[in-house]
């Protein structure tokens, strides 16, 4: 099951998701890349409450994708909540600001997880991917634990950071948990869509490689035409140190 959270009320680019690029928006190009996955049963998008999300949920419906609605805050009860009728065996996370997201880099991270039996397994544990091919894969289970002891405010916003505290990849023996490593570290670039920039960068992309790319030939095309400078300054999960303030 892939859950992916949407919503318009973006705190630095408000409904940056249903922005257009070639008469399409950010999230019909990121979900139809997602549907090309060969591992996933199905896409459910979790947006909120909040009536600004009536579109989001509108649109999903235009174009044949369950949604669920939610808290706006708790996003951790957002998905346990979205994936708990399904009762899937695994959990993929993904997020609506990265349209670009790879299918095939998604399937050999379910594999991955399901042949070591992980209890979590992601490219995030070290940052060596572009940000914006973030991909989480673990069990149900542990998302239902997750769901039932996480207290602090970064871990109900955030989802996994109550997983990945507790895990083995940080010494802990609660869930079962490795990185899935990049060939090379590509955390300089960027592929997510926080600012205008961030867009124009994504629009570039698309103009020049179309849709239907790997994550590896839009990171070359950003590297070689020395595209770094727009969007590199950007802080990469400046929501989530927001949250650990807040805790």
């Amino acid at each position: 099951l892939v859950i992916i959270q949407a919503r318009m009320s973006s705190n630095r680019l408000p409904g940056k998701v249903l922005f257009k690029i070639e008469d399409r928006e950010l999230l019909s190009i990121h979900l139809d890349r997602l549907s090309s996955s060969l591992s996933v049963s199905k896409i459910i998008v979790a947006t909120t409450v909040n009536e600004l999300d009536n579109v989001i949920q509108d649109k999903c419906n235009e174009w044949g994708y369950q949604t669920f609605r939610g808290s706006e805050s708790d996003v951790l009860d957002r998905f346990y909540q979205a994936s708990k009728l399904e009762q899937p065996d695994y959990i993929v996370r993904v997020t609506s600001d990265c349209p670009l997201i790879d299918s095939e880099l998604i399937d050999s991270i379910v594999e991955y997880t399901v042949n070591r039996d992980l209890d979590y397994c992601s490219n995030t544990l070290l940052e060596e991917y572009p940000d914006g091919q973030d991909v989480e894969v673990f069990k149900f289970s542990a998302l239902g634990k997750a769901w039932n002891d996480a207290e602090l405010i970064s871990e109900r916003e955030h989802v996994t950071p109550y997983i990945k505290k507790n895990s083995t990849f940080n010494g802990l023996n609660i869930f079962n948990s490795e990185n899935f490593s990049a060939p090379e570290n590509f955390s300089h670039i960027r592929m997510t869509v926080d600012e205008l920039n961030d867009f124009k960068l994504i629009k570039l992309l698309i103009q020049n490689l179309g849709l239907d790319k790997s994550w590896l030939s839009y990171t070359r095309f950003i590297i070689e035409h020395q595209l770094l400078d727009l969007n590199g300054h950007i802080i990469r999960n400046e929501g989530y140190f927001k949250s650990i303030k807040k805790d």
